[in-house]
């Protein structure tokens, strides 16, 4: 169903024309599949041993978009010394779709997104390791693991967040996450390395002067924050070691592991966002260890299985930032993942024994650049002929190149700001206004400020609904239906007053149905069936066969 990637390579001409369509020229000219149900089985791949998925959580082609606007033509770019990392996969290897939708619905949340490519049947929305029917099915991580494989989960949100939790638990509902971490230890990856301590340690660990709380302070010590969401007096670190696992809270720690099981864990829920990610890769004193760091242990320790290994890396705050509509974040998200990528792709590349996959679960946000009537351009001349009797002006505001400069020198997310300002003596909409101007580069007007602050009744009002039960929220004056997230609703608001000076626009605060890229690397046997238009049940499917067979 595909053809090799062209030469040129058709990453280099993904600066011109819309992204989605160039994924599909790279990957086929043949006609897609429509329904997974009732297509023909794609392709058997070939065998390999090794198996290395890589899920952007939220990563759609827009966001692959900007990754490769900024990396290209931002006039300060970090990349005009080294290659894009996911472009380098791109050129090497091959390039395909994927649909992604639920069992009966439109629209996939991360559990199930993930729950599909980890078991390779549909799921869902929020079941973790269930299929449609709601019963528990062997995840492509347990099956590996069966086979005498090892295995290992990697991501820079919780260990017990969507994604990861999807891969190594069985469970109704994604926010069941005490009860995940305990499936998880039971199904005993060999390597599990996220943020997420307060779900494996025992609730009176987050009051303090508890034996719990002082106990678990003297083991971290100053590296993270103690608390715990746990309803119970579970010490699942204590079970962890018992069943044989190092049990880390710092990069030190981290880079000592030689080898056997290891669950390390950064953070008391999310690990460094990616603003923070790019200020802390040079500072040697750091106790949090980055995306690329964690990927780059748990290929070390994997690998010394003699019999191949099943690794999981994601990139899960490139959906947060969506979410939050922050485009400068999720900037420096790209570039977080991308430096990930790079390790696997410097791990990976040449082997014939291993197949890499880079794909999303779903696209988060709906974002795009896009041109406005908005601060028009003025007349400038130009040296071509047809412009020596007059100078040229554009009708509309295309957008300058420097502003995707501007967007990386952003120095604090979206909600960080407007949740500084919430808790700062001076709450008023010109000290707001000042904030933004000083950590976004941005200027934001006072009436702009006001309405970032203004509240009104929930129109959604549902006692007892974990994001729906506030009666007041912020105002949302069109599309309410879709920024549902409370408070960090503020964080959208912000995003939206920006969006003008910024060239960028937002559809929702939620996911999107947009198929994803599906990245392949590996001997052309192995991702030949990789190319075309999937669906996330196939996908799954496919990388099973490629790592274990029919």
């Amino acid at each position: 169903m595909s053809v090799e990637i062209p030469s040129p390579p058709c990453s280099r001409f993904l600066l011109f024309i819309p992204l989605a369509a160039a994924l599909w020229s790279c990957a086929t000219l043949e006609p897609t599949r429509t329904d997974p149900p009732h297509a023909a089985a794609p392709e058997a791949p070939g065998r390999v041993r090794n198996v290395i998925l890589m899920i952007g959580d939220g990563m759609g082609p827009q966001q692959l978009g900007l990754l490769f606007e900024y990396a290209h033509r931002a006039p300060a770019s970090i990349y005009k010394d080294r290659p894009v990392a996911l472009e380098q996969v791109m050129d090497d290897g091959r390039v395909g779709l994927s649909r992604h939708g639920p069992a009966q619905h439109l629209v996939v949340d991360s559990a199930c997104s993930a729950t599909q490519l980890a078991i390779g049947q549909e799921a869902l929305p929020e079941m973790i390791g269930l299929n449609a029917d709601g019963d528990p099915v062997e995840t492509i991580l347990e099956k590996a693991k069966r086979a005498g494989k090892a295995t290992g989960l990697v991501s820079d949100t919780r260990l017990t967040h969507a994604t990861p939790a999807a891969f190594a638990a069985h469970q109704p509902y994604r926010n069941l996450e005490n009860a995940i971490a305990v499936d998880m230890l039971a199904t005993a990856p060999d390597v599990m390395l996220s943020g997420g301590l307060r779900h494996w340690v025992p609730g009176s660990a987050a009051r303090e002067g508890s034996p719990a709380h002082e106990k678990l302070s003297a083991l971290v010590g100053d590296a993270l924050r103690v608390t715990s969401r746990r309803e119970d007096e579970r010490d699942l670190l204590a079970e962890a070691r018992a069943a044989g696992y190092e049990v880390v809270f710092e990069r030190s720690a981290l880079a000592q592991v030689e080898g056997g099981r290891v669950l390390g864990l950064f953070a008391h829920s999310g690990m460094m966002d990616g603003l923070r990610n790019t200020r802390a890769k040079a500072d040697p004193e750091r106790t949090e260890p980055s995306l690329a760091e964690m990927t780059d242990q748990a290929l070390d320790i994997l690998s010394r299985d003699e019999d191949g290994f099943f690794l999981m890396v994601e990139g899960g705050q490139i959906d947060w930032a969506g979410h939050n509509n922050d485009v400068g974040l999720l900037l420096h998200e790209m570039i977080k993942f991308d430096d990930a990528v790079r390790v696997v792709h410097a791990w990976a590349r040449g082997r014939e024994d291993t197949l890499v996959i880079i794909t999303a679960d779903h696209e988060t946000g709906g974002l795009g650049l896009s041109y406005s009537g908005a601060s028009l351009p003025e007349p400038r001349p130009l040296p071509g002929a047809a412009f020596k009797e007059r100078p040229y002006k554009a009708n509309y505001n295309y957008g300058a190149l420097s502003t995707l400069d501007r967007l990386y020198n952003q120095q604090k997310p979206l909600q960080k700001i407007v949740e500084e300002h919430g808790a700062s003596d001076d709450r008023s909409p010109e000290a707001l206004a000042r904030r933004v101007r000083e950590y976004t580069g941005f200027s934001l007007s006072v009436d702009g400020a006001r309405a970032v602050l203004a509240s009104e009744p929930n129109p959604y009002l549902t006692p007892g609904h974990p994001y729906l039960h506030a009666e007041t929220v912020p105002r949302v004056d069109d599309l309410e239906a879709f920024f549902i997230f409370a408070e960090e609703v503020r964080g959208n608001l912000l995003a939206r007053q920006l969006a003008a000076q910024q060239n960028v626009v937002w559809s929702t605060a939620t996911h999107t149905h947009t198929p994803v890229a599906v990245i392949t690397l590996g001997p052309p046997a192995a991702t030949r069936p990789f190319g075309g238009l999937l669906h996330h049940t196939e996908l799954g499917r496919l990388m099973e066969r490629a790592l274990l067979g029919p």
